[in-house]
């Protein structure tokens, strides 16, 4: 039995084997993550005599490029979340610690849990793709939020209120709000007052129809009346206009390059056997069915729906202690905060619908109606849906395996 530790960093780890009775096979040494010495860390594993088998922390991009390279030369790799590690006890009381004694730490661990460790098994290419988009939609979106709302606060300078005047969505084309393309053109109150409401209606109307957005009579009435009486703070002037034009550029690049990444995500999910199941369920729509997919990955994957109940952190953990028994408890919170999130939204979307043929509405209104607090309710219903998720998908793998 050779037990192989590697405390993973950016572009260097550190390797650690012992075997039974705290025997040091090779003491801890570094490695580059270059192709070469990673070969050569394969070949060294599968020189060892008996059976090796490597666990390290499962630190994403990091601990990647081993992963891949071990497990295409037949190497038994366990990656293991790094909290399990960290809780791992040791034989000291001392806090010391070093890529060297974590390494052994980690080399240790994979002696004690060898019977239950897992091997890796690659993740699908596709899915693997699909989860990457999500993660860069989780930052463009938060970017997003940010440049939106220095916008929303440069505009009450120049045209206080503008962004609740329109109330269309983000065009699916290329992300586009219409609030924000029509302060490219109308950046400050006076730019829309200087004209007659007349000639402003029909500047508007060119505009509406050379952007491809509808014009409607009562909405430029609107405008006009807001405009004229909305006292701007910054000027007319070339500089107040530079400052607006630049954060509207900003934010249309921004959210054309969100729009391209949700039309890839939709493209790569509709690949996946789940697809359709998964978008037909209440409360998931275009954006949400592939957060979803890519967050949760392969159903298989789970044994059963408290796995998946569990990898999204939403599960209450048991408090039991001789007569002691915790009735209330607290969600974990040891999982996805990406799948929770989209879990949220879809929980807000199935409130926003309120159909009351739907099964997970009907659930959460009982809940509400018992006084139980938002965050319970919401949580309760999170936990039904993937259980719903789990069945169905389960099903449809099921159906596949079978046809």
């Amino acid at each position: 039995m050779n037990a192989v530790g590697i405390d993973v960093s950016k572009g260097r780890s550190t390797v650690a084997v012992i075997r039974p009775f705290g025997e040091i096979a090779r003491s801890p040494f570094d490695i580059n993550h270059t192709p070469k010495e990673l070969a050569e860390l394969a070949n060294f594993i599968l020189s060892l005599e008996g059976e090796s088998r490597v666990v390290l922390e499962n630190t994403g991009k990091y601990s990647d490029p081993i992963i891949k390279v071990l497990s295409e030369a037949g190497v038994f790799v366990c990656p293991v979340n790094a909290k399990l590690i960290h809780d791992y006890g040791g034989d000291t009381i001392r806090r010391a610690r070093t890529d060297k004694i974590d390494s052994l730490k980690i080399a240790g661990f994979c002696l004690d849990k060898w019977v239950k460790l897992e091997r890796h098994s690659p993740t699908d290419e596709l899915r693997k793709t699909l989860k990457t988009f999500n993660r860069q939609f989780d930052e463009y979106m938060k970017i997003k939020v940010m440049l939106k709302n220095n916008l929303i606060s440069l505009t009450d300078q120049t045209f206080p209120g503008i962004n609740n005047l329109f109330t269309s969505q983000a065009r699916e084309s290329d992300g586009h709000e219409k609030w924000i393309d029509f302060l490219a053109h109308f950046w400050h109150c006076d730019c829309v007052t200087s004209l007659s409401e007349y000639a402003f209606e029909e500047r508007y109307k060119k505009w509406c129809k050379k952007h491809g957005y509808n014009f409607a009579s009562a909405k430029t009435s609107q405008i006009y009346e807001a405009a004229s009486n909305r006292q701007a703070v910054l000027s007319k002037n070339d500089f107040t206009k530079t400052l607006i034009l630049q954060a509207v550029e900003q934010m249309n690049n921004l959210c054309s390059s969100i729009a391209k990444l949700k039309a890839e995500m939709t493209k790569i999910s509709q690949t996946l056997p789940e697809y359709e199941t998964v978008i037909s369920m209440h409360g998931v729509g275009k954006t949400l069915a592939p957060q979803l997919i890519a967050e949760i990955g392969d159903i298989r994957r789970y044994p059963k729906r408290a796995s998946l109940a569990r990898f999204a952190g939403i599960e209450p953990p048991e408090n039991q202690s001789g007569t002691y028994n915790q009735h209330s408890r607290r969600i974990s919170k040891q999982g996805s905060p990406q799948l929770r999130k989209a879990l949220f939204q879809v929980m807000r979307c199935i409130l926003q619908n309120s159909n009351p043929d739907e099964d997970i509405f009907r659930f959460i209104s009982r809940k509400r109606s018992e006084g139980k607090p938002f965050k319970v309710y919401m949580i309760a219903g999170a936990n039904k849906f993937l259980r719903i998720y789990y069945a169905r998908v389960k099903e449809c793998f099921d159906a596949l395996t079978t046809a």
